[in-house]
């Protein structure tokens, strides 16, 4: 018995957690076979005895019992004895917290348990360890399965608990390109080595040799390390490396790069260390190759869509503009989103906000050719409905399977009238002069490609009034969608943040960006914002066009609108009552008379004397003629009401139809105002 207590020793401690030290009694200190005056009563000093692997598996067990509100933990663990033989000691640990819950101290006992093991069961302990470094492998491979970029698969390894758990203090990591080795992770801080951020593979550094190699190199001490790489040793001699791992990164059977993993108080590698590390190595080069692909095909598709996107926005006379895109890097990170501005004859101006169908490089490529056949079908004088059914068509007979939403605003900045075409788009919002926004309830048809397929392409026309100082905002979905929420939530949010926005445009359409990318997404954003000048009155040039369909009242009280705007923003006042009612006198015989509908179009002509034009043109090539009023007097009065209130007027015929034409001299108001 006396022979069992000599052999067997336990001792006490008391950690303050708060204060960082340890009192230890001397049993204590005899089992880790240390005398008093080698302990200076801080646990740092204990790792004299206690080997690298052994001290961080216990200080993750401790930590672990720490932050889960565990009361007491237990462990056994090897010391490495004054002899160098490996020994097994057993802890038991009380933790002491305080009314909040957070731990103060740890009262415990530490004891020799060499005879309590026996073979199998200190197997065991091992095999624990073993696992647990296995499932943190497996945990850092699961995070590297969803890094999408290089920077992504740095950022993991960093904090991943793995590389703590493995005691490595930081990482190098340079990847090959064009037979040179890239550097892009750089190691602990002032661990930089100037001539290194770009180094052949030939020259006499340790990631450059497992490249050449393909063979893991693995450094056990610093001497090691001084003598192997005399180049790079001089610059990291003092940041306390004593050994590194580097691993060559092989995808396909080639390499990509290197990774280096530093350390700190660590001088070996046990052979479990190794195969684990080579198995990560493995991990992280697969993932790395899908990262490279990953950027090299965003760089490509944000590209091609930068290639598709206005090279630069034209200076509008009349109007401040502002337009933004920005990627979601998500998936293959790029989309159909444009934007565009179209000037148009007569101080006209279109404006296009749209969204193709899918994230690729095909969704990039239609979006460019969608946009230059808007603007053709824009520039050559088409109606807004006109330019979106056309557009609808050729997407439909385009060799793809995309739709696309779109927004199409032509704006005549004299008058300050937007006619507003919508295919499946989200409606667009209006800033007020004092910053407070407002949605546009915009009648809409089906999206561009879907229109034509299902045979659908009537969009009717939404006419709106932009008064001076007022702002157009259009974008798409990707500034107000979000997984799991409702559109109206996104759009109240959006009317909040315009509200609170700067008032300056260009600074308002950062804020939107700046925004969406605190938030992040999965959708890109594309954004045009239009805001309607105070000063602009051209004497002649202004046009406006309204298509009206049978049947269409809405499209109706629209060309009313427009009209009355025009006549009020081209200063012609004086005469607005008759201009207003002989347009809608012949807009009413073009609808009763004739098939197909009517366009109505009002233009300001120029020379010596100021005359507002109003055109009614139908399909009908039958020539009206001026009759009596019949006995109701109900009908037989429109051309003679045009004869009697317009200064002059007539008939031309145009293709398949006819114009019904008249024109009014108009006062110079604009100079009064």
């Amino acid at each position: 018995m006396a022979q069992y207590g000599a052999a067997f020793r336990m001792g006490s401690f008391d950690w303050d957690l708060d204060a960082g030290t340890m009192l230890m009694d001397d049993s204590a200190l005899a089992v880790f076979d240390l005398r008093p005056d080698e302990y200076d009563g801080h646990p740092e000093s204990l790792g004299v005895r206690v080997p690298s692997d052994e001290s961080r598996r216990l200080d993750a067990l401790v930590s672990y019992a720490l932050k889960n509100g565990n009361d007491d933990y237990g462990a056994y663990f090897r010391i490495r004895r004054r002899d160098g033989a490996l020994r097994w000691t057993h802890t038991q640990g009380i933790i002491r917290r305080d009314e909040t819950g957070r731990p103060r101290r740890i009262l415990g006992i530490v004891r020799d348990a060499a005879s309590e093991l026996t073979e199998s069961a200190a197997r065991i302990v091992v095999d624990e360890g073993r696992r647990h470094r296995t499932s943190v492998v497996e945990g850092t491979t699961a995070a590297l399965a969803h890094a999408r970029t290089v920077q992504d698969i740095i950022d993991i390894l960093n904090d991943s608990q793995g590389l703590e758990y493995f005691g490595a203090t930081s990482l190098v990591m340079g990847l090959l390109e064009s037979g040179r080795i890239h550097l892009v992770a750089e190691g602990p801080d002032g661990a930089f080595v100037p001539g290194t951020r770009f180094t052949r593979v030939d020259e006499q550094y340790p990631m450059s040799e497992v490249i050449r190699t393909l063979k893991p190199r693995f450094i056990e001490g610093a001497e090691e390390f001084a003598d192997a790489y005399p180049i790079l040793w001089p610059h990291i001699d003092g940041l306390g490396i004593t050994a590194a791992a580097y691993l060559p990164l092989i995808a396909q059977a080639r390499p990509i790069g290197a990774l280096g993993l530093l350390y700190r108080d660590k001088t070996d590698f046990t052979d479990d260390e190794r195969n684990l590390l080579v198995a990560l190595g493995s991990s992280i080069a697969q993932s790395l190759q899908r990262a490279m692909l990953y950027e090299q095909e965003h760089d490509l598709a944000e590209g091609l869509q930068q290639a598709m996107l206005p090279r630069r926005i034209p200076d509008v006379p009349g109007a401040q503009i502002a337009v933004r895109y920005r990627s979601a890097r998500l998936g293959r990170d790029i989309g159909g989103d444009w934007y565009d501005i179209i000037p148009l004859p007569g101080g006209r101006v279109g404006a296009v906000i749209g969204d193709v169908q899918g994230h690729d490089t095909h969704a990039a490529a239609v979006m460019g050719q969608l946009r230059i056949v808007l603007r053709a079908y824009a520039a050559e004088g088409h109606t807004p409905a006109t330019v979106m059914a056309r557009a609808s068509v050729f997407l439909h007979e385009l060799d793809t399977d995309r739709f696309a939403t779109c927004t199409y605003a032509e704006a005549d900045l004299t008058t300050g009238v937007i006619q507003l075409v919508r295919a499946g788009h989200v409606d667009p919002m209006v800033q007020e002069t004092d910053g407070a926004p407002r949605r546009i309830p915009v009648q809409g048809g089906l999206p561009l490609g879907l229109s034509a397929e299902f045979g659908r392409l009537d969009y009717p026309v939404t006419a709106l009034e932009l008064d001076p100082g007022q702002t157009l905002l259009l974008y798409t979905d990707g500034l107000v969608e979000q997984p799991g929420a409702d559109l109206d939530d996104g759009l109240n949010w959006l009317s909040e943040l315009v509200r609170g926005g700067p008032r300056d445009l260009q600074q308002l359409a950062d804020h939107l960006c700046d925004v969406v990318d605190e938030r992040g997404g999965d959708d890109d954003v594309a954004i045009l914002l239009l805001r309607r000048r105070g000063a602009y009155y051209p004497k002649s040039g202004g046009r406006l066009q309204q298509h009206v369909g049978q049947g269409d009242a809405e499209a109706l009280r629209s060309a009313r609108h427009m009209i009355r705007a025009a006549v009020r923003s081209w200063g012609a006042e004086s005469r607005a009552d008759e201009i207003e009612l002989v347009a809608d006198e012949l807009t009413t015989n073009a609808l009763m008379h004739t098939d197909g509908g009517a366009i109505v179009t009002l233009r300001m002509l120029a020379g010596s004397d100021r005359r507002l034009r109003v055109e009614v043109e139908d399909r009908s090539s039958a020539l009206p003629r001026r009759r009596d009023a019949g006995e109701s007097g109900v009908s037989g009065r429109g051309l003679l009401l045009v004869d009697r209130i317009s200064d002059v007027w007539g008939v031309e015929s145009r293709g398949s139809g006819k114009c019904v034409w008249c024109e009014f001299l108009v006062d110079d108001d604009a100079d009064e105002q």
